[in-house]
């Protein structure tokens, strides 16, 4: 079992695409072997340049990452696109399935294309999108991609995964900026004002123009705003030139601050999540969750006490760990 584990690694390790589709699956899945696979090729992994494409519904961010993802790849960069839909309520899976949008690409061997469904996940981002990126990162990808689900002004957990984060938005939707607020906005390394060839592109131009004017630099750096027009390749180009830019940008220094805060983040949330399986496993069995819902329900404890309780009566307790050091 464990040779067939590190065989399986060293098939993503080598870039072998069925090995990384079944991988990513066991990860969704939540399956042992899926963590399993992580812990052994996690020290492959952060050569990868991970980029955040976010914004409304309708701002044409499957064809801009398609045309993107086809830009690195004029110079031979292997390229991962995560593509974040929403779920399905019957299946659980992903609805819209950005693969069928983005075929041009799906017959390059060098780019590895994955649709992932949010699971009511607030923020965008699907629950296992930060180890599916680890995979591709792994699997030799210098380029992953990750496409939100398009829910508006929420959507800032791309950050925390990606190291650029671009925003898109397109004319004629509106009250133009102020429709994503300030959550949004501020998680932005660079803007992109989508469908530019419309009217109303210059407007919402000004709008960032003077946001960007009051706001105080993320890192020192300047966000810039392009035009594309992702249909016809219009803009892709400089695009990338500023996104390579931003990447040197403050040399290793503000990378490694914001990986590091990446890493707090992931670890954090981890631990969240193992602490919630463990209290899930030993004391919320059978009827008992039930009965502490009862309990509350009735007042005759409240919520807080009741969570206390669970969380001390699984986790070790400081006088235990202190007589196991002795």
């Amino acid at each position: 079992m464990m040779q067939a584990k590190q065989e399986w690694a060293e098939k993503i390790l080598s870039g072998d695409r069925r090995a990384i589709a079944r991988a990513i699956s066991a990860i969704e899945k939540g399956e042992p072997a899926g963590r399993e696979l992580l812990k052994r090729v996690f020290s492959k992994t952060g050569g990868a340049f991970v980029i955040g494409v976010t914004g409304s519904p309708g701002a044409g961010k499957s064809t801009l990452v398609e045309k993107l993802a086809a830009e690195y790849r004029a110079d031979g960069t292997r390229v991962g696109i995560i593509a974040v839909d929403p779920t399905s309520p019957f299946s659980g899976g992903a609805i819209l399935g950005d693969r069928i949008r983005m075929q041009r690409l799906a017959t390059d061997e060098g780019v590895y294309i994955r649709s992932m469904a949010t699971r009511g996940q607030l923020g965008g981002l699907a629950p296992a999108a930060h180890d599916a990126v680890s995979i591709l990162d792994a699997a030799g990808c210098g380029v992953v991609i990750i496409e939100t689900v398009g829910v508006g002004q929420d959507e800032v957990e791309v950050a925390r995964l990606a190291e650029a984060t671009v925003l898109l938005l397109v004319p004629g939707m509106g009250d133009d900026v102020q429709t994503f607020k300030a959550g949004v906005m501020e998680i932005a390394d660079l803007f992109v004002i989508n469908k530019a060839d419309q009217p109303g592109a210059g407007r919402i131009e000004q709008e960032i123009t003077a946001m960007l004017a009051i706001s105080t630099p993320r890192d020192g750096w300047q966000p810039p705003i392009l035009r594309t027009v992702a249909t016809t390749g219009e803009g892709i180009a400089a695009l990338r030139e500023k996104l390579d830019e931003f990447r040197v940008f403050g040399g290793q220094g503000v990378r490694e601050a914001r990986r590091r805060e990446q890493c707090r983040s992931r670890l954090l949330d981890l631990l969240r999540q193992e602490l919630f399986e463990k209290v899930a496993r030993q004391r919320l069995q059978g009827s008992e969750l039930d009965a502490l819902v009862g309990e509350v329900l009735s007042r005759r404890r409240d919520p807080h006490t009741v969570v206390e309780e669970l969380v001390a009566e699984t986790a070790p307790r400081e006088t235990e760990i202190s007589k196991s050091r002795r």
